[in-house]
């Protein structure tokens, strides 16, 4: 356990015993959106090509050297069509141009760069002017995956699951959807379902309130012998990279990431993490859909239960630091962290020195084909 000092006070001189709230376990109550990209690999109606294709902000997007594999044209051409594009004003550059980060194997090397993306109406706009029979079929198919995506919230790419099995591909949406049932937000709806069948269920007693925070620490003792607040008080670190954290949202961690223990788990503990809520939810399910008459206590000895035999250790304590120390010592260590990324340039910041440094380039080059 960490014993860094929040304010002079050690977490050891803490006697409070946790009583640990859900948003510190799992995740806040009502999380900020990330808008992460959808990747789907689109194959021509020949078969002869297929080509990685985003999907963000309701339309898809796509670099310069993958619209030349599409329209079989070299990407000098696109960009040509492209350079034309714009300066007639058919299309705003603002509006149809984004840059994402990619990496890409140069030589031994792994690197990753910030590339143009153009989205769909550039894409069309140079379909059209190199004439391509394939630009007609890439509308009708991204037309129906954004239907697609738009009604579901997500969109899969059916023949990769028909090749094979899924193989990579499958795991790694599995993982993703374990991900997402192990959130605060989907657990707790289907934790109330649940537990709404409990015979002295009442959600305006403490002890329904505090149930749930008593179910999420028992999965987070299970995994790495913490509670979630001794996970935050002993992980947040303003010293250590991006905090100690290893998920956050946007470019740096966030106040509100600080305080979620499940922003401080390594890879191998937020997998254990999510096929244990996965499980977990099954079996409850399975119970409940039984109608035995259900006590709240009943469930926490279900929940022992199904931890023991999967041969988890038993948390039966409830922990030593307190919620409200955890969030103390996570606050406090952001402070200290904010102080440091406000010190340093910002990205309109850094856009501009990058800007600079090409342009002093340039001029070197005609420096040298002057002379």
């Amino acid at each position: 356990m960490n014993k860094r000092s929040a304010k002079g006070t050690s977490v050891d001189q803490k006697k409070a015993l946790a009583n640990v709230d859900a948003s510190a376990a799992f995740g806040p109550s009502n999380p900020s959106p990330q808008a992460g990209p959808e990747f789907l690999l689109y194959q021509t109606e020949d078969g002869q090509t297929r080509i990685e294709v985003r999907i963000v902000d309701e339309t898809v997007w796509m670099a310069q050297t993958r619209m030349a594999e599409l329209f079989q044209v070299t990407v000098k051409t696109v960009n040509e069509h492209l350079q034309n594009i714009y300066d007639e004003a058919e299309l705003e550059p603002e509006r149809t141009i984004r840059k994402f980060r990619i990496v890409q194997q140069e030589g031994e090397r792994e690197v990753r760069r910030h590339i143009d993306h153009y989205n769909l109406d550039a894409i069309l706009a140079v379909g059209y002017r190199v004439k391509s029979t394939r630009g007609t079929q890439f509308r009708r198919w991204a037309t129906a995956q954004l239907r697609d995506y738009l009604v579901q919230g997500f969109t899969l790419d059916d023949e990769r699951f028909k090749a094979n099995g899924g193989s990579v591909y499958f795991d790694r949406l599995l993982a993703r959807i374990r991900d997402i049932r192990s959130s605060e937000k989907v657990f707790w709806r289907k934790v109330l379902d649940i537990y709404a069948t409990s015979i002295d269920y009442d959600p305006r007693t403490d002890v329904s309130k505090q149930f749930f925070a008593i179910v999420q620490n028992k999965m987070h003792w299970a995994v790495h012998g913490q509670t979630a607040a001794e996970l935050i008080a002993s992980r947040a670190d303003a010293d250590k990279p991006n905090m100690g954290l290893t998920s956050w949202t946007g470019e740096h961690p966030r106040k509100t990431d600080v305080g979620v223990a499940k922003n401080y788990l390594n890879t191998q503990e937020l997998n254990a993490l999510n096929r244990i809520v996965t499980l977990y939810l099954e079996f409850a399910e399975v119970q409940a859909e039984r109608r035995r008459p259900m006590t709240m206590h009943d469930w926490v000895a279900k929940l022992d239960d199904f931890l023991r035999i999967s041969d988890y250790d038993i948390l039966n304590h409830a922990g030593k630091v307190s919620a409200e120390l955890a969030q103390h010592v996570a606050q406090t260590e952001f402070d200290r962290f904010r102080k440091v990324i406000d010190a340093q340039p910002g990205t309109v910041e850094r856009d501009f020195h990058a800007a600079l440094e090409d342009l002093e380039k340039k001029g070197r080059k005609r420096g040298k084909h002057a002379s």
